[in-house]
């Protein structure tokens, strides 16, 4: 028994149409319809609110609906695991390309034309798509935002929900041109990426996503040796007449000195936390710049 078939068979215990459905889950009937006749797969359960509203409309007990959404997701994605993958549409790595870096384009477009769909292209669209998965994901249950994207997209609410849900469901195999053109380019104002480092950085659209730049970093670095407390420090720290009134931040920052070979003194500390608050030693930070600058 699978979603489909349990779907069906309750439509028809009550009586109810795919129209009625389709309107109690605030999708189109088209797409009601596909998933009912196994042309679309069962949306991710812990990506959307679809189940709970058709096992509520349809009376259903709590979470049963899910359960099976996932058990067939599983048994789907075991058939998939042999098939290799396959390239992206030409259409969504022009996409991709031109919302790189202008100077960086020129450096990636040919490593992304050397090799179909390699692992600089894999990693730059899993990046994309996680990132605006993540926006979809937060601005779900919004319905001012939903409209926003509808209206850029030029299709109605409940198509935009529905493309949402496959939006959240896809993976870097199988994004579509349509998930590109109604998500990646919308959501995505630009990214660059440092060949060396492999460090990413990804803007958003601030009309559509609130936050700063993504930044993500693959370099494989050492891991912080543990240094142990400074004999001179915990001396400083029992001293009261030293230390009495040093706050929490200010230790913190005495603690993460370093010495290579010569062990400080507790007087040492002392002067350190002087400098520390001499406002003469540090430069006046600038104000934040407003929107309007």
């Amino acid at each position: 028994m699978d979603v489909p078939l349990v779907i069906r068979q309750r439509l028809k215990e009550l009586d109810l149409g795919q129209k009625d459905l389709a309107a109690a889950a605030q999708v189109t009937e088209s797409y009601i319809s596909q998933l009912l006749a196994r042309k679309k797969a069962p949306p991710a359960p812990g990506r959307t609110d679809i189940y709970e509203k058709i096992g509520s409309f349809l009376k259903l007990p709590d979470g049963e609906l899910s359960k099976l959404a996932e058990l067939q997701r599983q048994e789907n994605l075991k058939k998939k695991v042999a098939e290799p993958p396959s390239p992206l549409f030409k259409e969504c790595r022009e996409l991709i390309l031109r919302k790189c870096e202008s100077e960086r384009e020129q450096e990636i477009r040919p490593i992304f034309e050397k090799e179909p769909f390699g692992e600089l292209e894999r990693l730059v669209t899993q990046k994309l798509l996680d990132v605006a998965k993540r926006v979809a994901r937060e601005e779900l249950e919004r319905e001012e935002w939903l409209r926003l994207m509808a209206q850029l997209s030029n299709c109605s609410y409940e198509q935009m929900r529905v493309a949402i849900l496959e939006f959240l469901d896809t993976d870097v195999f199988n994004i579509s041109v349509e998930n590109c053109v109604a998500f990646l380019n919308p959501l995505i104002e630009s990214w660059d990426i440092d060949l060396k480092t492999f460090g990413m950085e990804i803007v958003l659209n601030r009309r559509l996503a609130l936050g700063r730049p993504k930044r993500f970093e693959f370099v494989e670095r050492e891991p912080e040796a543990h240094f142990g407390i400074e004999p001179g420090l915990t001396e400083f720290l029992r001293d009261m007449s030293l230390s009495g009134d040093a706050t929490e931040e200010e230790i913190e920052f005495l603690r993460q000195l370093r010495f290579r070979e010569k062990r400080p003194a507790p007087i040492y500390y002392y002067r350190e936390l002087q400098n520390l608050r001499d406002p003469l030693h540090f430069r006046a930070s600038a104000p934040p710049r407003s929107e309007s600058d």
